[in-house]
Parts: structure tokens; C-alpha cells; sequence
């Protein structure tokens, strides 16, 4: 029990520490979840399945870059993070 707890702490630390991004890097994060959450919300109205999957895929493919753009712009390699 006690190791759980010590890793527990550890994880939740290094998590913490991880979510540290600037302004800027937030924002990039924050505009591409936006974009994201509205194409969610035009795959719940997709006529067929195969429509509303490909938007989901699209919307996770969108808030993956998202993160990507945030990361660069925090490691100050955002030449190309939109």
C-alpha cells in the first residue's frame, strides 16, 4: 500500500509539473480544442456513421495538433505551430 501511495504522489507530481505551459502555448491549445469541439458537434449530426467517424477522427486529429502547437511554442520551436 505504501508504494502504491508513494507513486501515486509521484505520477501526480510529474503531472503537475508537465501541465506548466505559458499563455501563449495555452491559448494555441485552447483555440484547437474550440475547433475541435465543433467538429464533434457536426459529427453528432452526420448522416451516416462512417461520416460521423471520420469527424471524431478529425476533431481527435485537431486536438492532437493542438498539443503539438502548445509543445512547440513552450520549447520555443514554433516555426510552424498554428
Amino acid at each position: 500500500m505504501r508504494k502504491f501511495i508513494i507513486l501515486s504522489t509521484a505520477a501526480a507530481l510529474s503531472l503537475g509539473l508537465s501541465a506548466c505551459q505559458s499563455k501563449k502555448a495555452d491559448q494555441a491549445e485552447d483555440a484547437a480544442d474550440n475547433r475541435a469541439d465543433a467538429i464533434d458537434k457536426a459529427a453528432d449530426q452526420a448522416p451516416t456513421e462512417v461520416q460521423e467517424d471520420a469527424l471524431h477522427n478529425k476533431a481527435d486529429a485537431v486536438r492532437e495538433a493542438g498539443e503539438n502547437a502548445a509543445d512547440a511554442i513552450d520549447n520555443g520551436s514554433a516555426t510552424n505551430a498554428k
